[in-house]
């Protein structure tokens, strides 16, 4: 199966999501995970910047379809999937079913709190945010912006729990993560020779650990041969755009206005 059509303008379907930054289309792993199924999925979609003041859950990335909008990036997958017929997990098993569920649910709520850490809550990771975020915002008062995410995300993070350990422990808990998914994949795809729904999570999630710009222990782990290899197979399948690991995002993808 070849790469689909990555974008439409005149497709009904629009996802609203976030800018892109170190070679990635997107800062946002659930955004990335939506592009990446879309794709996958072979359905069209106009890309638009989205604010999350607007969106059905407060987050992004939501749609919007049918004059309606709709937010949570696996809630959106699981409708598209029964709108239309999508049947990308056809070939696997009651006990990879379970396993990729797993897998993603590891991610999205453990492994995902940690990665906000690392990029907003510690000394090096905060200016990357800093640079990246500053040019989308308004000039005189993106840093209190900043400084108001950055203060919600403390918050949130210790709530959830990944707060509450020093730096060690948590990139040793995202370590355990990525060597769970190592040891899981099983071949150019998580589950072997045919791509699933999962490979979108988890192709997303390791492609922002592995480009974020900031050099820790768990982006060493992240950036094994074997699970590099499965990203890059991602990529040039998918987002054949994206000829190289460049700091622009794909053509095809607008960024926000």
């Amino acid at each position: 199966m070849s790469a689909p059509t990555a974008v439409a303008a005149s497709s009904p379907l629009v996802v609203y999501g976030t800018f892109g930054a170190w070679g990635m289309p997107t800062v946002s792993p659930f955004v990335l995970k939506l592009l990446t199924w879309l794709r996958m999925a072979g359905l069209p979609y106009e890309y638009r910047g989205g604010n999350p003041f607007l969106a059905p859950k407060g987050k992004i990335p939501y749609i919007e379809l049918d004059g309606r909008k709709m937010g949570d990036s696996q809630l959106i997958i699981e409708a598209l999937t029964t709108r239309h017929d999508i049947r990308l997990d056809d070939h696997l098993t009651p006990d990879q079913r379970a396993a990729g569920h797993a897998m993603r649910r590891m991610l999205e709520e453990a492994t995902y709190f940690h990665a906000v850490r690392f990029r907003w809550l510690e000394e090096d990771g905060w200016p990357v945010q800093v640079a990246a975020f500053s040019p989308h915002l308004p000039p005189l008062v993106g840093g209190l912006i900043l400084r108001r995410i950055r203060s919600q995300l403390r918050k949130a993070n210790w709530l959830q729990g990944a707060g509450r350990h020093d730096r060690a422990t948590a990139s040793a808990q995202v370590i355990g993560d990525i060597a769970a998914v190592r040891d899981l994949l099983a071949g150019p795809y998580l589950f072997g020779e045919e791509p699933s729904s999962f490979d979108a999570t988890v192709s997303s999630f390791l492609w922002q650990l592995q480009d974020y710009p900031v050099d820790t222990p768990h982006k060493q782990a992240a950036s094994g041969q074997k699970l590099v290899s499965y990203v890059d197979g991602i990529r040039r399948r998918y987002y054949p755009e994206l000829s190289s690991r460049s700091s622009s995002p794909p053509s095809e993808i607008a960024s926000p206005t």
